[in-house]
């Protein structure tokens, strides 16, 4: 039976936390000293919507476990002469590749395709529902930070209803035992909330966040008219005055790209409590654990 990496949705809490740990074993190795587990493995990275850190630390990732990657070019590909997705990634699989990462703007896609393939699919970002990477790169993140996930208070300001970010750590929270609040305009909250969800406003919650997790507005996904951007921060956004408000133990984290001086205040992306940067050093050892389990099965 072929493994896919679709959602962390689709993994026990025990198979979450193995990732984890097996991420925390590989950011331990001196990359010197680092066993070539997956050697003459192909991995095709295939991206239908823009990245930066996703992309390219599934590449090193794949790269310094011994695989060869394959950068699947959208603009020169047949997709532009009408081939169906479905097609495409056929394609890929008839030609060798023993593994696909894939992000795609459809909600549902791994839904609809997973079960054609004869090898692994993982998802590097679907739609708004999911993005199971970077809910393992920020779960890693907080382990790293506190030793612990249960009972950890997260803040989430910004854009949750469309950001597969924030779903992802909510599905999280359900398994793991964090607590999740939210604090955004009402036309940025989802329509419905899990048990671990709670809304406040931001200064009711800062003083008890543990971490707070600031979002990108995704504009490609809704319509915004008129937006004022520093409004925005002003009413919503991490300002240098509210971070003073979080305890002298709470993170700053952020999945990137950052609209500096949107959502966060410039000063903040790289101050002493915030592991932005970090939580992108975090993200290449994490999605190594998950290449070595989709590719080797050893969880």
């Amino acid at each position: 039976m072929i493994q896919h990496f679709t959602g962390l949705s689709d993994l026990s809490a025990q198979q979450i936390h193995s990732l984890i740990e097996r991420a925390v074993e590989f950011s331990s190795i001196d990359r010197q000293q680092l066993k070539k587990v997956l050697p003459h493995s192909v991995i095709a990275n295939v991206f239908f919507e823009p990245s930066t850190r996703t992309r390219i630390s599934f590449e090193m990732a794949a790269k310094l476990l011994g695989s060869e990657v394959i950068n699947f070019d959208l603009s020169n590909s047949s997709v532009k002469k009408g081939e169906t997705l479905y097609d495409t990634l056929r394609t890929l699989e008839a030609i060798g590749c023993d593994a696909i990462v894939l992000r795609h703007s459809d909600d549902r896609i791994f839904e609809t395709i997973k079960e054609k393939f004869t090898i692994p699919l993982i998802n590097a970002g679907a739609g708004r529902f999911e993005h199971p990477s970077q809910g393992l790169l920020d779960l890693y993140t907080l382990k790293h930070e506190f030793g612990k996930l249960e009972g950890l208070n997260i803040t989430i300001l910004g854009d949750v209803k469309h950001s597969r970010v924030a779903g992802t750590m909510i599905i999280c929270a359900q398994k793991l035992g964090l607590n999740i609040t939210i604090c955004a305009p009402e036309n940025f909250i989802p329509a419905q909330l899990s048990a671990n969800c709670k809304l406040s406003t931001i200064e009711n919650s800062l003083p008890s966040a543990d971490a707070v997790m600031c979002l990108r507005n995704q504009f490609e996904r809704h319509e915004l008219v008129d937006f004022d951007a520093q409004a925005y921060h002003l009413e919503w956004g991490l300002t240098n005055e509210r971070a003073q408000m979080l305890p002298s133990h709470a993170i700053i984290m952020h999945p990137a790209p950052i609209n500096r001086g949107m959502e966060i205040a410039d000063e903040l992306v790289e101050s002493k409590q915030s592991r932005i940067f970090q939580q992108m050093t975090n993200g290449v050892y994490s999605r190594m654990s998950i290449l070595e389990w989709i590719l080797k099965g050893t969880l």
